[in-house]
């Protein structure tokens, strides 16, 4: 049992030290850290893209989504379309394709060269360990 709990106890340390990585990569770029998942998330889905799609891959509550949509609205680097009686897509205008040009896509472009070092099966493993382990903690959590 304590070789399993050091193990997790490392594993929660890794995943605090890289969302804190990630914090200080979007302050860096001049965006907090929603608006950088969500532009994240619009440069790998693409423009246009469902703002349900956009909280399910970036793991932003809907609440959090809606705000930072705002904002980039306010902006001019977003604007929404209907898409549907109550679903909305988020598309970027041509500022705020820039704007993630100089900013997630520059996030985007890190971890693809960080990647691109790996071996193709050490992608592979990381990825599919990765997918278990979430898998397996989502089935249990809902079964709470």
């Amino acid at each position: 049992m304590q070789h399993t709990h050091a193990q997790l106890k490392r594993y929660n340390h890794l995943l605090g030290e890289l969302e804190a990585v990630y914090h200080d990569l979007s302050y860096q770029l001049g965006m907090s850290d929603s608006v950088s998942k969500i532009l994240y998330t619009l440069c790998c889905e693409g423009s246009p893209c469902r703002i349900s799609d956009i909280c399910l891959c970036s793991g932003l509550s809907k609440q959090t989504v809606n705000s930072a949509l705002r904002k980039l609205e306010a902006q001019g680097l977003i604007y929404l379309e209907s898409a549907g009686r109550k679903a909305k897509t988020v598309c970027l205008t041509e500022d705020g394709t820039r704007f993630a040009q100089k900013t997630a896509m520059r996030i985007l472009n890190m971890e693809n060269e960080i990647l691109a070092s790996w071996a193709p099966e050490e992608v592979a493993q990381y990825m599919d360990l990765t997918e278990r382990f979430l898998l397996a903690l989502r089935e249990r959590a809902a079964k709470l």
